[in-house]
């Protein structure tokens, strides 16, 4: 089954956005005895005109609503749960995807970030049947300039929900902010081996291009040509076709 970041974001996974911080009191025992710590909570919403996951077509050509709600604690270490509507038809797996995950994020050197973690991929109406898988992941980003890029890794191990198999997805990612202006241009380039590949030999290069700009406040919008290898017979609903998707999003 091909399933979200989650995320390019990935992904993709997490918001940066705050809803509110509330930090812990700090008891000061004396000068080497001195704690701080603070809990952010935030969360996104957005309405896509297709829900893609690495190239494939998840919700049937039909819109996607789509919200997640993250908390994350000033140590870097954070848990948080997104989800997506399906198409019941063509994908078969329900109308809903439920994506729990937790994990660390953090910074490495200057312009050097790392996270690291675990997502449960649930589908909560889905017939009868294995369905829900968990995934391992890691990410590092690297920042320079108005540029940012991040090398990822999706490791889900053997499981009954695979068909007994395993899944690796490898992925890169480029974002480039235009100067003076809100707007940020990306691409995507990802490679599936495994189970989650819609290929006779199990392997499948993914791929976008587009860009987002902030239109008002937390509001961005956003286009992207999306794309995926895919063999099919004839009938076959074709869940890897090219296509431009058009994303309303906002965070909190």
């Amino acid at each position: 089954m091909l399933t979200s970041v989650r995320g390019l974001t990935a992904a993709a996974l997490l918001s940066t956005s705050a809803l509110f911080a509330a930090p812990a009191l700090a008891q000061d025992t004396g000068p080497a005895a001195e704690s701080d710590s603070s809990i952010t909570v935030s969360a996104n919403v957005a309405m896509a005109s297709q829900y893609r996951f690495r190239g494939v077509d998840l919700s049937g050509g039909d819109i996607a609503i789509q919200g997640g709600v993250d908390v994350s604690h000033s140590s870097g270490f954070y848990v948080g749960t997104w989800a997506s509507s399906l198409d019941e038809d063509t994908v078969g797996y329900g109308h809903t995807e439920l994506d729990i995950y937790g994990g660390w994020a953090g910074n490495l050197t200057d312009g050097v970030t790392a996270d690291v973690g675990v997502l449960q991929y649930i589908y909560p109406n889905a017939g009868p049947g294995d369905f829900d898988y968990t995934e391992f992941y890691a990410k590092t980003g690297f920042t320079f300039g108005p540029a940012e890029a991040t090398l990822g890794v999706a490791y889900a191990p053997k499981q009954d929900s695979l068909g007994g198999t395993d899944n690796l997805y490898l992925y890169t990612d480029l974002g480039v902010g235009v100067p003076g202006t809100p707007l940020t241009v990306s691409g995507h380039l990802g490679y599936t081996d495994g189970f989650l590949t819609f290929t006779d030999n199990s392997k499948a290069f993914d791929w976008s291009i587009g860009a987002e700009a902030a239109v008002y406040g937390p509001v961005s919008l956003g286009v992207s040509y999306v794309g995926a290898e895919g063999d099919y017979v004839p009938g076959d609903y074709r869940f890897t076709r090219d296509a431009v998707v058009f994303t309303l999003s906002a965070s909190f």
